[in-house]
């Protein structure tokens, strides 16, 4: 059974750090890029950041440059999103994805809530 499961989520002060955790299982991982996107309230869902399969490359959205930092460790069948320096704007549901041709798995979520 093909499972993605964030979890890391969590209320957050601005300007504090959180790092999300997308645990894979039931496929193989390794094979695939991952991606984190989010969807904050009323917003279409965004993506966010992207890592290739064996992690040497990384793309992110402008909002998020220099602030998030996308990983992975194929060994764990976990990707991780770094982000720091939290905004209120940052607020949504993190959703993470795997991608293959034409596979393409979603996990269900972990909420981000940046507020003071």
């Amino acid at each position: 059974q093909v499972q993605l499961v964030e979890s890391g989520g969590g209320l957050v002060q601005p300007g504090g750090s959180l790092r999300l955790s997308c645990a894979a299982s039931g496929f193989t991982c390794s094979s695939y890029g991952m991606s984190w996107y989010r969807q904050a309230p009323g917003k279409e869902r965004e993506l966010v950041a992207t890592i290739t399969s064996s992690g040497g490359s990384t793309n992110y959205a402008d909002s998020v440059k220099g602030r998030f930092t996308i990983s992975r460790d194929n060994a764990k069948n976990t990707v991780y999103l770094q982000m720091n320096s939290l905004e209120p704007e940052d607020t949504a549901v993190y959703y993470c994805k795997a991608f293959r041709t034409r596979n393409v798995y979603w996990g269900q979520g972990t909420q981000v809530t940046v507020s003071s």
